[in-house]
């Protein structure tokens, strides 16, 4: 199935929580991501929830929840982006990075300073993301997949610390 029409983005309704779980499943080949997304929502841990519709079917979904960064200075706020998923029949056709755009738009707006993501190094860095952003960080996963962004400049000047996901994680 590929989008037949112009393809919507929009925040998550509670109807959509079905579709949400086959999307990731579809994308990721199997239930982890589904069940992080689950989990998070479960937990209350959930900041942002997005949607990619086209002709009334969810293609895509991107969540953005809380983290923190421990520092010898006490728990900095940030934003764990994690999953985001498009149905592979749907993907290489800027859905994604539409639903990239349109959540760290609208995290600006609710105040939020830095987002963290565990990716692909060659796709995040064409929205800000980077090695050397989260360079001062320590975290659970592999250096070159791990990057930041700062939503507001200077946000991560001085930082130093651990990053601390939520339980739902796992980690």
């Amino acid at each position: 199935m590929r989008p037949a029409g112009n393809v919507i983005i929009r925040a998550k309704a509670p109807a959509d929580h079905a579709m949400i779980r086959h999307v990731n499943e579809a994308a990721f080949g199997g239930s982890e991501e589904a069940d992080l997304v689950e989990a998070l929502r479960t937990a209350g841990g959930v900041l942002l929830s997005v949607v990619a519709e086209s002709d009334g079917l969810i293609v895509g979904h991107i969540l953005f929840s809380r983290m923190w960064i421990d520092t010898a200075a006490g728990p900095i706020d940030a934003v764990a982006l994690a999953p985001m998923a498009v149905l592979p029949e749907c993907q290489r056709r800027e859905i994604g990075g539409r639903l990239i755009r349109h959540g760290l738009t609208a995290l600006r707006g609710l105040g939020e300073r830095i987002v963290i993501v565990v990716g692909h190094a060659e796709y995040y860095p064409r929205f800000g993301f980077s090695r050397a952003q989260a360079g001062s960080l320590e975290g659970p996963f592999s250096r070159e997949s791990f990057m930041a962004l700062e939503l507001s400049p200077g946000a991560l000047e001085g930082v130093r610390g651990r990053v601390r996901y939520p339980p739902a994680f796992g980690l």
